[in-house]
């Protein structure tokens, strides 16, 4: 009986395999930036609720699907576009923007950019605000005889 030859190299040198996970904050974080270098947009904002109660993810209206399989990611951002934009223009320089910075940063493939356009932000409403500000009158100091009089 003749006894195998056993390769030592097997041994020696094992085959390494490399992992990397990238949790979606990562993801949203990128987004985040790349939707603050573009002008006539927001993102969507959580509710003052939501961020006390810890509910939810930690940025609202930014979703990130990864496919470990294929090394793909999928990206949902939900944002408010001001008024007289051309929301197809808006729409192809955020996707654009998003697929080039993830890909750069993190190597993966982006497979989908889906833009989501949930409210426009009109011209009208901080000239309004700013409006009702300057009608409000700071409220006037009482004199401590009024403020700590007996009279009910």
């Amino acid at each position: 009986m003749e006894a195998k030859k056993v390769d030592t190299k097997e041994f020696e040198l094992p085959e390494t395999i490399f992992v990397r996970d990238i949790e979606n904050r990562v993801f949203q974080g990128i987004c985040l930036e790349c939707l603050s270098k573009i002008l006539g947009i927001s993102p969507i904002e959580g509710s003052f609720i939501d961020n006390i109660l810890g509910r939810g993810e930690s940025v609202k209206g930014i979703h990130a699907e990864q496919d470990p399989k294929t090394q793909t990611i999928s990206i949902r951002v939900e944002v408010n576009i001001a008024y007289g934009v051309s929301i197809p223009e808006k729409a192809e320089e955020i996707q654009t923007k998003i697929t080039e910075d993830v890909t750069k940063m993190t190597g993966l493939h982006v497979a989908q950019v889906h833009v989501v356009f949930k409210d426009l932000i009109s011209t009208q409403a901080p000239k309004k605000a700013i409006a009702k500000e300057a009608d409000v009158k700071p409220p006037q100091a009482a004199t401590l005889a009024e403020e700590y009089s007996d009279v009910f």
